[in-house]
């Protein structure tokens, strides 16, 4: 809502997303040009970017809760204050102050009569972050780096599939089975709502009745089932037909570049959350993780053969790119693992979050060949253990480290022998249920959160430091469960899920169908692990990441000159 409080002078307050939103620059540069004085009361409480926390771990409810609507709204809100004068001289910068907690409502009434300085903050918009209107925390270098666009200068949106119940599963079998029913012409499309009702919903943009009588005529095809990366660690099928709408988003031009010895790289323009955990290495073809869009940038392009020459593959580098890996000698297959590196380095993330809010992270390279080869190093080790088909020696396979030995070991309440045959692998703790449309909702499960036992803690011994002092059982059912997966593990996120949880909220039986199998149970104890190892990597990427920045290769800035919003495709929510 807007009120104008006198000539000159405008309050508001509304979602928050404005303040440093990519499609808002405009209206931002704008209020800079024509206000002299701009304050703002981030009133915080918002669902998507902080969970409703406050930074401590506290209930941060929005501000429109009340005693009958505790939820109050979703979004974060935030109460601005603009005063123009005349003539008008604009301003370079804005006061801006973060109000938490259940209280808000009341500290903010509480503090109408401040000087309206001493409890602000005075942030200076950068141009080239696209003039945020929060506070940005971003390296005193970061701008001078290249974005991972302009080093990769081709990258594809994730498959947008709309219709998970039809189009994907997690057993390949039954996705054939539901597939060859759907176009089998001899069943109605009648009975096709009956038994698979996502089929026959039509929607805009697609028009269900049409869309499989134009299937039925080119009939089941085995080829189109490929393995299909849903969501972080967790690995599915897709049913990719790419000349209907049967997929919402079904990326024809991404598949053909999807091919075994080439890899992918996870990003997006805006982090969605504060915390950054982008960066998820896969080599499959890829869902565009949910709410947002990721983009996924290949190591290489496939070119299309003719009869002139053969299909071949080509790196995907800019030239710019491709200059600086010559002054080094090195292979662009060196870069794309440095960047593997790098992003995944929690300093690098932690110094330069609020820049990595904005736009594509921008990437620091190394000035020597040496220093890009180690580098790239571990940005393998990295890809290795997110590529959940390789073993990893010391981590899937033996020998173990003493601290991956007792981390997420599945065993029985009373120590008996787990029996699948009696249900002992049957997930039925409450971790998902079933929500509107084909959505699957996540529920709290049940853990115990406790400390290390003194075996535990003696076999983590120094990696406590990372891995933290409290560790969680998490259950099955009421009597079988994987036994200490450290609390930092579970919680750790990748592109913006909760891995090990997420995971589970698919397979609950009540989804599911059926119990977990012996290997479905072994991978949670497989991610557990691969999680922790990736977390014990943290202080050798920092020096890492570190190394780059203090003497980066000299690319140059290469910020916006003039900011653009960014552009969606329609319906990519």
């Amino acid at each position: 809502m807007v009120q104008k409080t006198g000539q000159g002078v405008i309050c508001f307050i509304s979602n928050y997303s404005w303040l440093d939103g990519l499609s808002y620059t405009g209206m931002r540069e704008r209020y800079l040009e024509v206000f002299d004085h701009i304050w703002i009361d981030c009133l915080n409480g918002d669902k998507y970017k902080t969970g409703k926390l406050t930074p401590d771990g506290q209930p941060d409810p929005s501000v429109f809760s009340t005693e009958f609507n505790r939820e109050g709204i979703q979004v974060g809100t935030a109460v601005a204050l603009m005063v123009r004068r005349s003539p008008s001289h604009g301003t370079d910068h804005v006061r801006f102050r973060h109000i938490w907690g259940k209280t808000k409502r009341a500290d903010l009434l509480a503090s109408a009569g401040n000087d309206s300085v001493s409890l602000y903050d005075e942030i200076h918009p950068s141009l080239e972050l696209g003039l945020p209107f929060f506070e940005t925390k971003v390296g005193s270098s970061y701008l001078e780096w290249p974005t991972i666009e302009e080093l990769f200068p081709v990258s594809f949106p994730g498959v947008k599939t709309s219709r998970d119940d039809l189009v994907t599963d997690i057993d390949r079998d039954r996705l054939r089975e539901r597939m060859e029913t759907y176009l089998d012409p001899a069943i109605s499309n009648e009975e096709i709502r009956r038994l698979i009702p996502a089929a026959m919903d039509t929607a805009a943009g697609f028009d269900a009745a049409r869309t499989r009588k134009v299937l039925i005529k080119k009939g089941f095809t085995e080829s189109q089932i490929l393995r299909f990366c849903y969501r972080p660690f967790d690995y599915r099928w897709i049913y990719c037909e790419p000349e209907t709408k049967l997929l919402d988003r079904g990326r024809p031009e991404y598949v053909p570049h999807v091919f075994t010895g080439n890899l992918w790289i996870e990003a997006r323009q805006k982090q969605t959350m504060d915390a950054f955990d982008r960066g998820y290495v896969t080599n499959s073809l890829a869902d565009n993780f949910g709410n947002g869009l990721s983009n996924f940038f290949p190591m290489y392009l496939h070119q299309k053969g003719d009869l002139l020459r053969e299909a071949r593959s080509d790196s995907n580098v800019s030239d710019r790119a491709q200059d600086y890996l010559s002054s080094l000698h090195a292979s662009h297959e060196l870069l794309f693992f440095h960047v593997v590196a790098i992003l995944h380095s929690p300093a690098y993330r932690t110094e330069n979050q609020g820049a990595l809010r904005q736009d594509w992270p921008r990437i620091p390279l190394p000035a020597n060949a040496k220093a890009l080869e180690g580098s790239a190093e571990l940005g393998r080790k990295i890809a290795t253990l997110l590529d959940v088909d390789c073993k990893v020696k010391g981590v899937s396979v033996p020998p173990l480290p003493k601290e991956l030995q007792a981390i997420a070991v599945i065993e029985r309440a009373d120590k008996a022998p787990l029996n699948p045959d009696e249900g002992d692998l049957d997930l039925n703790a409450g971790w998902g249920h079933a929500g509107k449309g084909s959505a699957t909702m996540p529920g709290k499960g049940k853990t115990i959160e406790r400390p290390h036992t003194l075996q535990e803690a003696k076999m983590l011994a120094e990696s406590a430091a990372i891995l933290g002092e409290l560790t969680l059982d998490v259950y099955l059912n009421d009597h079988v469960y994987w036994r200490n997966i450290p609390a930092r593990v579970w919680d750790y996120t990748i592109s913006g899920y909760a891995v090990i949880k997420k995971w589970l909220s698919y397979r609950e039986k009540g989804l599911l169908g059926r119990g977990l199998t012996v290997d479905e149970a072994r991978y949670v104890t497989d991610m557990g692990r691969r999680i922790a190892a990736l977390m014990l990597l943290g202080p050798r990427l920092d020096e890492n990441y570190q190394a780059a920045a203090k003497t980066p290769h000299a690319w140059g800035v290469t910020g916006r000159k003039h900011v653009t919003p960014a552009v969606k495709a329609p319906n990519d929510e």
